[in-house]
């Protein structure tokens, strides 16, 4: 099978192209370093030609509401179009869990605006929706972070790592499409009032803060993390940290 994955420099990008081409598929592995710019479409005809799936995991530069929905909406018109010309039988992108019920963050508007596209373009596709990943932990918590005290929201979080993610994102572009939604998500939901205390220690000063959010978007328990029916990572948070 023959698989183009954008966004191929990325960190999922980057591992979903080894498990692609490991797995015995013919991956090429497309980013703006290869010529393939999904902003004004320049190169995306040529790098998507007799694929039967395209992998979509390109990600803003920006996250600030008008940039943020700006690159999705064009890079997904874009991508649309090229694998529509293309004749693709798979579209595969990468979004998060919850992003269609957190309309007050630009970046999850953007998201759920590119998961419309994709589904109004008629052709086959999965969504993969994963939580929040390991490897953002601590960028997450230091944005809670305010004269050395960890604001947490009243609200839980579920990490999963990134390489599970790639995973799960090479599994489904290996299968048929699903036309829907593939949730996946850490085996632990946990506060983010615990995850503060992993990352900076469990002496570390943390308050639950009804008034705080996860990057300007009041969240609760239910908000980011998988329901029913999802497919859960093995890897816990701590098992991953203590093997870093």
């Amino acid at each position: 099978m023959k698989v183009t994955v954008v966004g191929a420099t990325g960190q999922i990008g980057s591992r979903v192209v080894e498990l692609l081409t490991s797995a015995g598929h013919d991956v090429v592995a497309a980013s703006l370093s290869t010529g393939a710019n999904v902003l004004t479409g320049e190169g995306l005809d040529d790098a998507v030609a007799g694929a039967d799936v395209l992998v979509d995991v390109v990600n803003s530069p920006s996250f600030e509401d008008g940039p943020v929905l700006d690159f999705f909406t064009t890079s997904t018109a874009n991508l649309v179009a090229a694998a529509a010309k293309a004749g693709v039988g798979h579209y595969v992108a990468l979004s998060i869990v919850g992003a269609d019920g957190l309309p007050d963050s630009g970046y999850m508007r953007a998201k759920v605006a590119q998961e419309k596209a994709i589904v109004a373009s008629g052709l086959p596709y999965s969504i993969v929706r994963a939580t929040q990943f390991h490897e953002f932990a601590e960028m997450i918590i230091g944005s809670l972070l305010v004269d050395g005290v960890a604001h947490a929201p009243d609200g839980r979080i579920q990490p999963i790592a990134v390489a599970e993610v790639s995973a799960a994102v090479a599994r489904v572009a290996s299968n048929a499409p699903v036309d829907g939604i593939v949730n996946v998500g850490g085996p632990e939901k946990m506060s983010f009032a615990d995850l503060a205390r992993a990352v900076l220690g469990a002496d570390a000063n943390v308050v639950v803060d009804s008034a705080a959010t996860y990057f300007g978007t009041a969240v609760d328990d239910s908000s980011l993390v998988t329901g029913a029916g999802a497919e859960l990572a093995p890897t816990r948070f701590a098992d991953w940290q203590a093997a870093r």
